[in-house]
């Protein structure tokens, strides 16, 4: 068990969930004499896990067995993006009227990002706050969405629009977790990790490639090394920006071009922040930010982990279809809330593990960058 902890983040990485219950003790202040006696409920009167199907399936009765709470309410939501809403904000609210839920109450967020985001946003307005623990199951959530204390939920096209900065108690991540996922919800979570070194760390992304093999037959101390590196990073970031004013924003290389072809396209988040980080190396390339070696090099990383660089819709430059489509995509960039002053806020690579925040980009540009990548 390690722990990562700064005056923003608590953080914890370990290879089961039998700490947990330990650690609710320590970042609670409490007395560590007898482990025996350890029960959640002496120090929260009602638990609340909140989990998707998914994750029901393969991890939710494991966490449970090993919390020791004396009472536990469990609510689980459909898997995928669509949970994010205010429908269902709404229901888990009055869920928690229902059961009593109070301000000395905790919520354990069970799952991947979706999870993480929408029962941090409920643990953040419910009451004017309450406690909420992180507790990410998927490699996406782990190396990013469980730490820093962002929570959202969506209204259309608009990704994460209503929201709330929030510190979880703790963030627990439980490595083992990842060896549950699919093959597909892993190599998604890669973009996130290979994010991590274009931003801050180019190093880390020789380690990806050179330890490529390893990650995806899940190494157990090759995963813990890469969630490590990943969270010290993120910690750091936060620790330094915790509301997003300046540096945090750079956490979002790959994404402001990646939310309009995630919801277009109805592809992974995963899937969408590797796609944007190509467009925004297409683009640092043509305006002469970085050289064609290091794209190259990103490239190679992305192709060991098969992450897809295109989008899928139509070819024909005729296609109104194919127009209106691409002309949507910019649309949603200009919404996008990191935006300021009218202008579209890009993170763009400009060196060795190096970006920027760059907001002079012509929309004319970045409509032929979306166009150039629109070639799947």
């Amino acid at each position: 068990m390690e722990k990562i902890i700064n005056e923003v983040c608590n953080i914890v990485i370990d290879n089961s969930y039998k700490n947990f219950t330990t650690l609710v003790y320590e970042f609670n202040n409490k007395n560590i004499e007898n482990l025996s006696k350890f029960n959640i409920n002496e120090i929260y009167d009602e638990v609340l896990i909140i989990s998707d199907e998914n994750v029901y399936n393969h991890q939710l009765d494991n966490f449970i067995n090993n919390i020791k709470a004396k009472t536990v309410y469990e609510y689980i939501i459909p898997a995928g993006e669509y949970s994010k809403s205010l429908s269902v904000y709404e229901e888990i609210i009055k869920y928690c009227i229902r059961i009593n839920l109070s301000r000395k109450s905790l919520i354990i967020a069970l799952g991947g990002g979706v999870v993480g985001d929408l029962a941090g946003f409920l643990a953040s307005t419910y009451m004017r706050g309450i406690d909420v623990c992180q507790v990410p199951t998927s490699l996406l959530s782990q190396v990013d969405s469980s730490v820093g204390g962002k929570t959202g939920i969506n209204i259309g096209n608009f990704k994460n629009i209503i929201g709330t900065f929030y510190q979880p108690k703790f963030t627990y991540i439980n490595i083992d977790a990842l060896k549950t996922l699919s093959h597909n919800e892993f190599i998604a979570g890669m973009a996130e990790v290979i994010k991590y070194s274009i931003i801050y760390d180019y190093d880390f992304l020789d380690y990806l490639i050179n330890n490529s093999e390893n990650i995806l037959n899940k190494d157990n101390e090759t995963l813990h090394y890469m969630v490590k590196k990943c969270i010290e990073i993120k910690a750091d970031i936060v620790s330094k920006d915790e509301k997003e004013g300046d540096l945090r924003k750079i956490l979002n290389f790959g994404h402001t071009f990646g939310h309009g072809v995630e919801k277009l396209c109805k592809i992974s988040h995963g899937e969408a922040v590797s796609i944007g980080m190509n467009m925004a190396f297409k683009l640092a390339l043509e305006k002469g930010y970085i050289n064609g070696s290091y794209y190259n090099k990103f490239i190679n990383a992305c192709d060991k982990f098969n992450l897809p660089l295109n989008f899928n819709i139509s070819l024909d430059e005729k296609d109104e279809i194919t127009k209106e489509r691409n002309q949507e995509i910019l649309e949603i960039m200009k919404n996008d809330k990191k935006n300021s002053f009218g202008k579209i806020n890009l993170i763009l690579p400009i060196g060795f593990g190096k970006v920027k925040i760059i907001d002079d980009i012509a929309d004319g540009e970045i409509l032929n960058i979306i166009k150039g990548v629109n070639n799947a």
